[in-house]
């Protein structure tokens, strides 16, 4: 590992040549927030000896800006490990964290491939875990109508005969109804982070992913973007008019739609992010599980720029 160099980068057109398939590291993904306001991609990338690229993580940074709740912070995400071993994702880490943590509230790492994975190493680099849950639908070894449970089929079906219709979006209108809803719908919620429109835009023109609106009186009451990636379907961001249309079960017939989607594409795994804590009582968590998907523990990690904040949070999620 000594041989090994890592250099930041903060342009997709300044970047060698990558290899890989993952979404979340890749240069369109960076190239589309590079084009989003109020987002800033850093690439780190790490060459060997002979100049062979090894590995390479891209970490987000966001500008949160709000008046009700008034707010005023950036923070860094980084989607999973990108196929890297332990000790070559440190490297990585190591220098984004050393680039990025004195300008930033806090960097926030999820969706490893393990629960343990790098455990040590993100403890060294003055990460401290939280327990987190993830969820995934098979689509390869039975369809979605076999794991579903018969109640929540009938939920949907319900729903469809009163009226409830979910298709892609296609048409200007369309997506401007689909943002209204998922912006009212996150308006009061200061941890969720919304991209603004032309990230969702230029994600569908490029076909790393889709979105999808539910229709009921000719009004959108629910919608989901759904992201592709290394053949698995990614359900991102959601939003739904839940308690205004309770018959329709907007939220129910627009992931049972996303699902049913990613199966006939061919896609191996429907995955669910940012499903939460592992609280014993969480609503979220039992209504993506009543669809038939996997719950798998996990971590995970942050790092407040703030030492002595960091090192009470750190206190405060010890295991």
């Amino acid at each position: 590992m000594n041989s090994i160099k890592v250099a930041i980068y903060e342009r997709a057109d300044e970047l060698p040549e990558l290899s890989g398939d993952n979404f979340f590291h890749s240069p369109q993904m960076m190239r589309l927030c590079q084009q989003t306001p109020r987002q800033k991609p850093l690439m780190a990338v790490a060459t060997a000896a002979d100049g062979q690229v090894v590995g390479h993580l891209l970490g987000i940074t966001r500008y949160r800006v709000s008046w009700l709740p008034p707010y005023l912070y950036t923070h860094v995400r980084i989607y999973g490990n990108n196929h890297c071993d332990a000790q070559l994702f440190k490297l990585l880490m190591e220098a984004l964290t050393e680039r990025l943590n004195s300008h930033v509230l806090y960097i926030e790492v999820s969706n490893l491939t393990e629960k343990m994975f790098a455990y040590r190493e993100m403890k060294q680099l003055g990460y401290f875990p939280v327990r987190w849950m993830n969820i995934h639908n098979s689509l390869h070894s039975r369809t979605p109508e076999e794991r579903i449970t018969a109640r929540q089929k009938h939920r949907i079906e319900l729903a469809q005969r009163r009226g409830a219709v979910t298709k892609e979006v296609e048409t200007d209108d369309e997506f401007q109804a689909f943002s209204r809803l998922m912006h009212r719908h996150n308006l009061l919620k200061p941890r969720r982070y919304i991209p603004a429109d032309n990230f969702f835009k230029g994600m569908m023109q490029e076909g790393h992913g889709k979105i999808f609106i539910t229709l009921a009186r000719e009004r959108v009451i629910g919608c989901a973007v759904c992201a592709y990636s290394e053949g698995d379907a990614y359900l991102w961001y959601s939003a739904s008019l839940r308690k205004s249309y309770i018959p329709y079960h907007p939220n129910a017939v627009t992931f049972w739609h996303t699902i049913c989607d990613a199966h006939e594409r061919g896609y191996n795994h429907i995955r669910f992010l940012d499903v939460g804590l592992p609280f014993r009582h969480n609503p979220y968590r039992d209504f993506i599980m009543r669809f038939g998907g996997k719950e798998v523990s996990t971590y995970r990690w942050f790092r407040i720029s703030i030492r002595w904040v960091n090192r009470i949070a750190a206190w405060l999620w010890r295991e």
